[in-house]
């Protein structure tokens, strides 16, 4: 009975000794995600307070480290779960069972508390990788702005030159269109002409009787003017006076 005593006190040291050493371990686990936080709030390109390469690798190490602490730490605390069960027939005393729910509720503290900082840490590694790839595309799209800008400005150009010889295509295509009408139009009323001087000729009563009707029309235009005229004149003398 004796040496079963020792046994549980050997599990309990274990426990225990882990225990700090989580704890330990799980106050600089929290460091460093402390340090990541200020890095990304305060932190600048010329005087960054953690190494990129160094704290990944810092990371991943202490990370390694605690999940094996803890995985040691529930490995004694399956053994104290079994040492209860088998110590005697009876069962196991009250002052034993607190004792190993104790130690199960630390480590089950200490791992929520690992995978939340592991969590956090890991946030903020995907933001910063996240807001680099961003500065860096940037940085390619000022350093290339400059290039674009000119090739946006011959595209430009070359596009008003074409629209340009278009709109002078269009107009020489409208000038011949109405030169080629124009002289159809002159075709035929040259033929009109012909045909009516033809239609005069022949019938000369016709004939005179055009000549007295673009006479009675001048004659009528020339009264027309005149009138027009002397209603003008006495309308200025009429304001004038």
């Amino acid at each position: 009975m004796a040496d079963m005593g020792n046994f549980w006190e050997d599990l309990r040291k274990q426990a225990r000794q882990l225990e700090n050493e989580i704890d330990l371990k799980l106050v600089s686990f929290s460091k460093l995600g402390t340090n990541y936080s200020s890095h990304k709030e305060f932190g600048s390109e010329s005087a960054p307070l953690l190494n990129k390469t160094s704290s990944e690798h810092m990371f991943e190490t202490m990370a390694m480290e605690i999940e094996q602490l803890v995985s040691k730490l529930q490995e004694v605390n399956d053994r104290m779960a079994d040492y209860t069960q088998n110590i005697s027939v009876s069962s196991p005393s009250a002052a034993l069972l607190h004792t190993l729910q104790r130690h199960r509720d630390i480590l089950q503290d200490y791992t929520h508390e690992f995978q939340k900082t592991k969590a956090n840490i890991t946030a903020i590694r995907e933001r910063e990788d996240l807001m680099g790839s961003v500065q860096r595309d940037i940085s390619a799209y000022k350093n290339s702005s400059g290039l674009n800008r000119r090739s946006e400005l011959y595209l430009k150009e070359h596009d008003h030159i074409r629209n340009s010889e278009r709109m002078i295509d269009e107009q020489i295509s409208v000038a011949m269109m109405t030169k080629d009408n124009m002289e159809s139009q002159k075709k035929m009323l040259s033929t009109i002409s012909q045909k009516m001087n033809s239609v005069a000729n022949r019938f000369p009563l016709i004939n005179s009787l055009m000549q007295k009707v673009n006479l009675r029309k001048r004659r009528d235009t020339i009264i027309i003017a005149s009138v027009i005229a002397t209603c003008t004149i006495i309308l200025l003398l009429y304001a004038f006076h």
